[in-house]
């Protein structure tokens, strides 16, 4: 899946065109994750149909018409742009068990090998994203303002929990060598989907 910065970079582009309340649609578009830090599985918060595919249908069938928050629209980016990441963006790095690092080297992929290169790579690169797409981080320094709503699929009253963690990341990132992807790649993949998810978006407004 793709990296919290990554999900709020796609929200903004978004929302330039949207101009719902920013903080709430960043909120909603690193909600999903909030899982692993509540012990539970991506497969309820990622609405998740065979263990690893997004199925945006089921969250649409759901909460279609409260698409009018920021939050749930929030929430409906980060689902959308993983899907597109990792249907798109990680078939080009992850192809038959083998990992193209960005020398052009293959190597055999494993699990923890892929997740050390790959979330490696987004520490390196939030701090250029961060500053590429001047992203407002008061969300993670005033005092949480957490939605009025209610979801099955996590617990919305201990995002705070989120919002703590994915702060503490920010602050640590670093600037050194990238291994599987560098910005110009998270650049395209985030212009193409904010674009692709806003189209999306405008179609489910026609059919209201």
């Amino acid at each position: 899946m793709a990296s919290s910065v990554i999900h709020m970079c796609v929200a903004k582009k978004i929302n330039e065109k949207l101009n719902l309340p920013l903080n709430m649609i960043l909120l909603g578009s690193i909600a999903p994750d909030i899982s692993k830090h509540v012990g539970e599985t991506k497969t309820r918060s990622h609405f998740l149909t065979d263990g690893k595919t997004e199925d945006i249908e089921r969250f649409l069938e759901k909460y279609k018409n409260q698409l009018s928050h920021p939050f749930m629209m929030g929430y409906f980016i980060h689902l959308y742009t993983d899907f597109l990441w990792n249907k798109y963006f990680i078939s080009e790095i992850v192809e038959n068990n083998t990992i193209t690092l960005l020398n052009g080297d293959k190597i055999p992929a494993n699990h923890e090998l892929y997740k050390k290169l790959i979330y490696n790579d987004y520490t390196n690169l939030n701090i250029q994203l961060l500053d590429e797409y001047n992203l407002d981080l008061s969300l993670f320094y005033e005092e949480a303002v957490l939605p009025d709503l209610t979801m099955e699929e996590i617990p919305v009253e201990r995002l705070s929990l989120l919002i703590d963690y994915t702060g503490v990341i920010i602050e640590n990132t670093k600037k050194s060598k990238e291994y599987t992807f560098n910005l110009e790649q998270i650049r395209s993949f985030i212009e193409t989907s904010s674009n692709l998810i806003y189209l999306k978006i405008k179609e489910l407004e026609s059919e209201q």
